[in-house]
């Protein structure tokens, strides 16, 4: 009987590992040069973790048990409740900013789809400990510096950015009670992906004032900073807002990052931990999920136990990020480099010892090679090498009496007679 693998999980097949081993490399290097540094965490955590930051119902989107001991526990679906407390067992020894990075694989007991599956890898982005928008566009920043290191230009992605803290103050301007916001957001986060008729009935569940409905769809079609007080009366705190959103766009534009993001007012972050400016980056043309998301959480270390400190960052994750790379051809383009560098071949099999030998030299001289395990005649060992995509071939033969070896380049045909001892040396160097 085939087992095949359990639903919303994948299988990594070379090819597959090649692909997600250069996502993942490109997340790190990206990382590293904008001066965060690597952590990680347990794979399961205690389930209250995740209550704590997302409410009693993300246990039906989680995988759960209990060990030997009878205790609650997750399998994690995300790693920012570990950072939270990480962070808040060393604070107070901790630099700051705290910036920092990691590429956890996660779980979650969501239905498989198209850029969804269970079992998943995000790239998680965070800074802790700066009460400055400066924060925001850096985190943004390296978000777009990784797609243009992908290869991935304004054409292809948009950054759309709002902030949670203005639309709250918006909303309440409308006459939404504080106590509304959060049903009212989770609503809101919902408008994109559903017909108009869809969602206004949807609001009508939530808000039953229909004038209050009427100016809560009319700030929703905002296209502008600037349109939003043409609508509202603004407060002081909501002014202030639109001035820091404005700021964030003033330093996108000196990053060099600007032509990726617009204002998008219907960007809400339906979790309930975010608590300024937000953000999801998606296709242009919005034909996938989106490929990530973030935003500041202010409040998410006070939640864990600690003291109240700035933190804002994001995920990215591989599969919605795969599907695009593979459909702009990018993924084929980056791996289609050539083999090992060498394949150590031999005219005769009084030669065979000797090609492992040779092998095992270049191997330890930090250089790639492969040889053929059967003892096949010359010319299926030649074909072995261009199957493998080698640069150069190594062919041993009645020539090493003379302490010379032939090198063939795989790719010109061409073929020439070196000094064995020299040869070595070089690849050493």
């Amino acid at each position: 009987m085939k087992i095949p693998p359990v639903k919303g999980t994948r299988d990594f097949y070379p090819p597959d590992m090649a692909r997600r081993n250069w996502i993942i490399d490109g997340w790190k290097k990206v990382s590293v040069r904008n001066g965060f540094e690597e952590y990680d965490g347990p794979i399961f955590e205690y389930l209250k973790m995740f209550q704590i930051k997302s409410g009693d119902e993300i246990v039906e989107q989680l995988f759960s048990l209990k060990d030997r001991g009878g205790r609650d526990l997750a399998i994690r679906p995300e790693i920012t409740p570990t950072l939270a407390r990480m962070v808040n067992q060393q604070i107070n020894s901790l630099p700051r900013p705290i910036k920092w990075f990691s590429v956890p694989r996660l779980c979650r007991a969501e239905r498989p789809q198209r850029g969804r599956f269970r079992e998943f890898f995000q790239w998680n982005i965070d800074i802790i400990g700066v009460d400055d928008v400066l924060a925001d566009a850096e985190v943004i920043f390296v978000a777009c510096d990784y797609l243009q290191e992908a290869g991935l230009t304004p054409d292809d992605i948009v950054v759309k950015i709002s902030s949670r803290e203005m639309l709250a103050e918006l909303l309440l301007s409308i006459g939404i009670a504080e106590s509304e916001l959060e049903p009212l957001y989770a609503v809101l986060d919902k408008r994109s992906k559903l017909p108009s008729d869809a969602f206004e009935e949807m609001l009508a569940g939530q808000v039953g004032d229909k004038n209050k409905r009427n100016k809560i769809i009319e700030l929703m079609a905002v296209e502008s900073l600037e349109q939003i007080s043409d609508c509202l009366q603004l407060s002081e705190k909501a002014k202030e807002s639109v001035e820091e959103l404005k700021r964030l766009f003033e330093l996108l534009e000196i990053m060099g990052v600007a032509d990726f993001c617009v204002f998008d007012i219907g960007i809400v972050r339906g979790l309930a931990y975010y608590t300024g400016i937000v953000f999801e980056i998606y296709d242009k043309a919005t034909e996938l999920r989106a490929i990530g998301g973030g935003g500041r959480y202010d409040d998410l270390l006070k939640q864990f136990g600690g003291p109240a400190i700035a933190a804002t960052g994001f995920g990215i994750g591989d599969c919605v990020l795969g599907i695009l790379l593979e459909e702009k051809g990018l993924l084929d383009e980056q791996l289609s480099s050539p083999g090992p560098d060498y394949f150590v071949a031999f005219t005769d099999k009084q030669f065979f010892s000797k090609a492992i030998e040779i092998a095992a030299k270049l191997r330890r001289a930090g250089v790639s090679a492969n040889f053929d395990y059967k003892s096949a005649n010359l010319s299926k060992q030649l074909k072995q090498a261009s199957a493998q995509n080698v640069k150069k071939c190594i062919i041993i033969g009645e020539e090493l009496k003379e302490n010379k070896l032939a090198v063939k380049d795989m790719t010109t045909g061409k073929q020439e007679l070196v000094d064995y001892d020299k040869f070595l040396a070089q690849c050493a160097e």
